[in-house]
């Protein structure tokens, strides 16, 4: 089984989606005219001046829940794999991944938002599956991505995440995984029966405080080992670009690594962040698309970078070539994942790092699992649309429950394989899908920045664009 499920993560993580997702960003960037970097500050005051409504969250609460999807166990054990077999290299991919990627999250949440509906709860719900069929006018194509993301979201991504929050608690307290299991089917259980409103506040309190609390956790090891932050810096960049004698001809796997946990840690292109995009109550869909492009900046240029720094700070990572790939020396008989970090803190902080980091990934990797609920939830709202099928929620509740308690006890190299079938899938479809559907984004862009300038706050008239099947959005319903 796992011979055949790395052999399939083969073919799904080859080079070709690598060069899409730094095409894709690239293309965006250019054809936004870099609005990454042109609208940071109004990204900010976007993020602080959102309403909710009896619909939808507010721009914060969307950020925050799209946050709970993206700040997980990518940031910690996903950032420690990359530097293990791609070298700290890995890392400058990282952030050349995100900030093409910026540009990626807006084209895809903004289409989201022009495109989206509200479900029989009177609730707003997008996402890819939703523009597919409204832009493309491919059905088809629509239900195979919403399938791939229930799939993708419901079963085999929970249980990296378990995964992860096991390892980490295991190796801070000797916590027997099938007792981590029972305390996270517990709580995961109390809030997906909950509904969106409850998953949009619980993310809306824990994320911004534990990244914060991570980040500067962070800041603190690096001033503590601030002599080696000057040749820290260096190596990442000779590393990034194959110049580092020692690392071996890595060039290559640093690319490959960097973009793969890149696009896994912010899901720029992935289709996940659309979801949650969807659910924000705006006045102007560019508005979230801004405000989710600035979300991957938090979560790969912040959190990435924290661990990044934690582990090549302390010299925890240590890496030589061995037949063309990289593997640590310096923690004997730990996989890569949670125990790199949790040992680079524990160098700084005897006796309270390992459970530090155990808590910061117990409370990212649960908020993702709860995202990933909330995003195969609105797929099978789409699905439901005609044929009123109420079992197939409760179904979607029970199996991850049961995805997370199999996470908690698997092996962790089956499951970030299948994590990462699940993750390049979606990558696949919503991509293509954007890259052919990105004209709406584009016009909305325009008409938002012609708005802005003008002194006003932005309104969306998709007819005045000749923008079709914006439905939500005509009629006097916005």
């Amino acid at each position: 089984m796992e011979q055949f499920v790395e052999a399939v993560n083969g073919y799904v993580w080859s080079m070709p989606l690598i060069v899409l997702c730094l095409g894709a960003g690239l293309w965006f960037s250019i054809r936004t005219r870099f609005v990454q970097l042109r609208q940071v500050r109004e990204m900010v005051r976007l993020l602080l001046s959102g309403t909710t409504s009896a619909a939808g969250v507010s721009s914060f609460q969307a950020l925050a829940m799209s946050l709970s999807g993206r700040v997980g166990i990518g940031n910690i054990a996903g950032v420690a794999t990359a530097i293990a077999f791609g070298g700290p290299g890995a890392v400058f991919w990282m952030w050349v991944m995100a900030l093409l990627g910026a540009s990626t999250a807006y084209v895809e949440s903004t289409l989201a938002q022009i495109y989206k509906e509200t479900d029989d709860q009177g609730r707003y719900r997008g996402g890819p599956a939703y523009y597919i069929e409204k832009a493309m006018g491919q059905k088809w194509y629509a239900w195979l991505f919403a399938v791939v993301t229930i799939i993708a979201t419901g079963f085999l991504l929970p249980g990296v995440q378990a995964n992860g929050i096991a390892s980490a608690a295991t190796n801070a307290w000797n916590v027997p995984p099938t007792a981590t299991a029972a305390v996270l089917v517990i709580g995961l259980g109390f809030i997906i029966f909950g509904g969106v409103k409850r998953i949009a506040r619980f993310a809306e309190l824990v994320v911004p405080f534990m990244a914060l609390a991570y980040i500067l956790m962070a800041l603190v090891i690096m001033f503590l080992n601030v002599a080696q932050v000057p040749a820290m810096v260096m190596l990442v960049l000779e590393s990034a670009f194959g110049l580092n004698a020692g690392l071996g001809a890595t060039l290559g796997l640093a690319v490959e690594w960097g973009v793969k946990r890149g696009i896994y840690s912010n899901e720029a292109g992935q289709g996940t962040g659309p979801h949650h995009a969807a659910a924000a109550e705006v006045s102007h869909p560019a508005k979230q698309g801004l405000v989710q492009s600035f979300s991957v900046y938090v979560d790969t240029l912040l959190v990435c970078s924290a661990t990044a720094f934690m582990i090549l700070s302390t010299g925890m990572y240590n890496v030589i070539g061995r037949g063309g790939e990289l593997l640590s020396e310096a923690l004997p008989g730990v996989e890569p994942g949670p125990g790199f970090a949790q040992f680079a803190v524990e160098s700084v902080m005897p006796g309270y790092g390992a459970g530090f980091v155990a808590m910061a990934l117990l409370f990212f990797a649960f908020t993702t699992i709860i995202a990933y609920y909330y995003m195969a939830e609105t797929n099978i709202t789409y699905i439901n649309r005609k044929m009123h099928r109420p079992w197939m929620v409760f179904a979607l509740r029970i199996a991850i429950l049961g995805a997370v308690t199999f996470g908690c006890v698997r092996t962790a190299g089956m499951a970030w394989m299948l994590g990462d079938i699940g993750v390049g899938l979606m990558a696949w479809l919503n991509l293509i899908a954007i890259l052919i559907l990105q004209k709406p984004a584009m016009l909305a862009l325009r008409d938002y920045e012609a708005q802005q300038k003008m002194g006003l706050d932005p309104t969306f008239d998709p007819l005045k664009l000749e923008i079709r099947n914006a439905h939500f959005w005509v009629g006097g319903k916005k």
